[in-house]
């Protein structure tokens, strides 16, 4: 477990979600990296036993701690970004399961409070990414290119 914790701490700092917030802590992400870990095992080996969670493959691209420690936002995406709202529901159902085994896994003074979200960061990504297809920006950043 030391070589994962140490393997957290190497990591740079995230974006934040919240661009009023100050930036996270090392600690903050490192917990927030312990718990994402520990969920992602869970999903994967089918500990959670809910009928939709069960027949959904989850990915846990982020979690976000505040900084006391006390609350995990949990940003989730189901594969292909279907059926959002019944996962989140279900892992809503199991939250007080899933802040026991987090506690029992991870070694913290308090388990924190579990909120899910859905991650909309690939949503986002893609509609950037169908502007900057558009013959008008193609034009623009064509004609961008002679004048510096």
């Amino acid at each position: 477990m030391t070589t994962q914790i140490f393997q957290v701490l190497a990591m740079p700092k995230h974006h934040q979600r919240d661009k009023g917030s100050p930036a996270a802590s090392q600690r903050q992400l490192r917990v927030g990296e312990l718990i994402r870990h520990a969920l992602a095992e869970m999903l994967t080996r089918g500990d959670i036993h809910d009928p939709t969670i069960e027949t959904h493959m989850i990915t846990v691209p982020e979690v976000a701690m505040s900084p006391d420690l006390r609350l995990a936002t949990v940003y989730v995406m189901p594969l292909g970004g279907r059926d959002a709202k019944p996962v989140i529901e279900a892992l809503e159902r199991n939250k007080k399961f899933l802040r026991g085994e987090i506690a029992r896994r991870i070694n913290l003074k308090f388990a924190p409070e579990i909120r899910f979200r859905f991650d909309e960061r690939f949503d986002e990504a893609e509609r950037i990414e169908k502007i900057l297809r558009t013959p008008a920006v193609k034009r623009d950043l064509e004609s961008g290119d002679g004048e510096q």
